[in-house]
């Protein structure tokens, strides 16, 4: 563990004014209170204070963050309380430890409804104070760290929510080197085969062409030496993880990966910039299409570089990126530059972005958003989407994640205009509604009156705002029939559970799903973006089965050890009373599958990873999702009446999706949560019973083999 005088010096190195009475009080303070406890590794707890506080002092953060990472954890896990932080190290400390708590305290990995909920929490406390983002990632990274002394189950939950959330914050914040960092030590747990893989064939690389990036720093420093610019060179290799996801992204494997080494060249001026990528272009051929500016088009997190990729030595492509000095201290520490100190005094960098000024802009869209699946979307594209930059017809900027169509800037200039889009122009020729801008492009969109978005849309569109914008125009054109159709599937499903969908329990299903009203509630529920399930649990969470011999999930499989967590494959869809086996999956458990599911062939030279498993002989909760597919007639109330039939046997709808409408009959996929096969021959039976169904069977598709319900063990 770091001593407090070891942690004082550190900080003295970049602050020499820094309040070390101060840190010293609080390194005491929070040993006392931490006395007593331990980590997973049997290490007393305060190292991991301790090694938080390093790490942001490794980016020469202000005295408030250090000392709030020396004290996160005080007043949730000791006797500490705000009021006493407070009187001991200000408010402002006080108020940092309070903010990282209730970061900690947030499962932003949890249930879609709650998740978006907690990202909003997240980004108000962010909007407080954006160290409290600062202090939790570096909590985050020491905790990855030291992830192995976890049991495998939390160490694989925490790789990936790392994976999900915590990474992608950390490189929209503009601190790449922490996104790189916890996006390998997550692929470590969650990938650890695939990771060794990649490291082995770069050992086997290095072996047969010898230090690639030695060689070829030698030439730029050359080149740059003969044109009279003064730069300094330096050259790695991509993380593993970065390699993998160029590999998954490409499709191809890592002999045929060119671009797998990385240089950055800093420069001493903007100008030298310039003059720098005109030395290595010309020495290297540029490869078209892989040339951004970020100089002249800053990223809104103040990021500014120069990036493109040249064929380098025997056809080998690199990426290099020109900075200056101090555009490079904020490609290092993004956001944190702000508070960054040196010498005793404020950083003054020229290209930090106002902390006050980005997560006003970061949120404002947010704000906009009354839905929660909405503000989910929006928050993950403007995390995890790199940037393209478009004009419009008069030259004015518009930013749009990488893949946007002219859809979305359509809507990136107005609703209106974007709802009235019937075509588009790109650089002055026509283009299909689909095309995928590119960087650079200048986009014209073409309106008519009368015209509204089309359904399709919504599988042309990437972003948030255009999307939503969508959703909303199509639920108001056929708003009547969702409706409708809505009251039939809600009816059905509180019967299911021995109540009645009175307007009073759909008006208290709307505030607690925070939806406008009930008729609000119900178009969704038709629509499919609520299920029946999310519906009455809204109205009656405390509401479970009353059969004291139910079988839970975590016992419904026999045959796993203690440690394992299972899966239903989504490809079969097995149920209690089938016979069933197990393929496992390292870093994800097992996934069980239907003994004559078509998929098991792609593990027959695989016999170590088979699992010969049987479900429990108890009687099993309704809570297992098949799904049915049903041709029904295109009459008056048939649809109502097959959701009653369902709900009269006991089972659930959880969704509906409309697969064909014709004049003469519908084609439907119904997700059902069933007990057992039993349960499902019974409700095909009474399906197949009614005049007005064609046909029904269960569906059966190997091509969703990838997906899974979460059952965990």
């Amino acid at each position: 563990m770091i001593s407090a005088d070891d942690l004082v010096a550190l900080i003295r190195t970049y602050n020499p004014r820094c309040d070390e009475s101060l840190i010293r009080a609080a390194y005491d303070y929070g040993r006392a209170m931490h006395e007593g406890q331990v980590r997973h590794s049997g290490e007393p707890y305060f190292t991991h204070p301790v090694a938080v506080a390093a790490i942001l002092a490794e980016q020469r953060l202000d005295d408030a963050s250090i000392i709030t990472a020396l004290l996160h954890d005080t007043i949730e896990d000791t006797r500490a309380s705000y009021a006493e932080v407070a009187d001991k190290f200000g408010g402002e400390v006080a108020d940092l430890v309070d903010g990282v708590t209730k970061l900690t305290n947030l499962q932003l990995s949890s249930s879609e409804t709650k998740q978006a909920e907690n990202f909003r929490k997240l980004f108000m406390a962010m909007s407080k104070d954006l160290r409290v983002i600062l202090v939790k990632l570096a909590d985050r990274l020491h905790n990855m760290r030291t992830i192995k002394a976890m049991r495998p189950e939390k160490q694989a939950q925490k790789a990936r929510e790392t994976m999900d959330i915590f990474a992608p914050l950390a490189g929209r914040m503009g601190m790449q080197w922490m996104r790189e960092e916890l996006e390998d030590l997550a692929f470590r747990v969650l990938n650890p085969d695939a990771r060794a893989s990649i490291i082995r064939r770069f050992i086997t690389l290095q072996k047969e062409t010898g230090d690639v990036v030695e060689r070829i720093t030698g030439d730029m420093v050359l080149e740059l030496d003969k044109a009279d610019i003064p730069a300094t060179v330096f050259g790695r290799a991509k993380k593993p993880h970065s390699i993998w996801r160029k590999m998954q992204e490409k499709e191809m494997g890592f002999s045929r990966l060119s671009d797998i080494y990385g240089f950055r060249v800093i420069t001493q001026s903007e100008a030298d910039c310039y003059a720098a990528l005109g030395v290595i272009h010309q020495r290297w051929r540029a490869v078209p299409g892989r040339f951004k500016d970020y100089i002249s088009q800053p990223k809104s997190n103040g990021y500014r570089s120069i990036h493109t990729t040249v064929s380098g030595r025997d056809g080998k492509r690199v990426e290099v990126q020109i900075r200056t000095q101090a555009m490079h201290d904020v490609a290092e520490s993004g956001v944190a530059a702000h508070w960054s100190y040196r010498d005793g005094v404020r950083v003054e960098n020229p290209f930090a972005v106002d902390p006050a000024k980005w997560i006003s802009a970061l949120t404002e869209q947010f704000d906009a958003e009354e839905d929660h699946e909405d503000f989910l979307e929006a928050v993950k594209l403007e995390m995890y989407a790199d940037k393209v930059f478009c004009f419009t017809p008069k030259g004015d900027v518009v930013k749009l994640p990488r893949g946007a169509t002219p859809i979305d800037f359509a809507y990136a200039i107005h609703t209106r205009i974007g709802s009235a889009t019937v075509g588009a122009k790109v650089d002055g020729m026509r283009v299909p509604l689909w095309t995928r801008i590119k960087n650079g492009q200048s986009v014209e969109v073409i309106t008519a009156d009368g015209q509204t978005p089309q359904g399709t849309w919504l599988d042309i569109a990437t972003t948030g705002k255009a999307r939503s914008a969508i959703r909303r125009a199509l639920r108001d054109v056929d708003r009547g029939r969702y409706i409708k159709l809505g009251r039939e599937l809600a009816r059905s499903a509180f019967e299911h559970v021995g109540k009645k969908a009175t307007d009073k329990a759909l008006e208290t299903a709307a505030k607690t799903l925070r939806v406008q009203d009930r008729d609000e509630v119900l178009a969704r529920l038709g629509s499919a973006e609520l299920t029946a399930r999310q519906v009455v649990n809204a109205v009656y969470p405390d509401l479970a089965p009353t059969d004291a011999n139910e079988i839970g999930r975590d016992r419904a499989v026999i045959g796993l050890s203690p440690d394992q967590r299972f899966e239903r494959a989504r490809c079969c869809q097995p149920l209690p009373g089938e016979r069933i086996v197990g393929i496992t999956y390292r870093g994800r458990g097992v996934v069980v599958h239907a003994i004559d599911c078509e998929t098991l062939s792609a593990y027959d030279d695989q016999p170590e990873r088979w699992l010969d498993l049987h479900w429990h002989s108890g009687t099993h909760p309704a809570a297992y999702d098949v799904t049915l597919d049903v041709t029904i007639g295109n009459d008056a109330g048939v649809l109502g009446r097959i959701c009653t039939l369902i709900g009269e046997q006991k089972a659930n709808i959880s969704d509906l999706i409309f697969v064909a409408r014709k004049p003469d009959f519908y084609r439907l996929l119904i997700d059902t949560e069933l007990r057992d096969a039993e349960h499902l021959h019974s409700v095909i039976s009474v399906l197949n019973a009614d005049s007005d169904v064609a046909e029904v069977e269960r569906c059966r598709d190997p091509k969703r083999a990838g997906a899974s319900t979460a059952t965990e063990r």
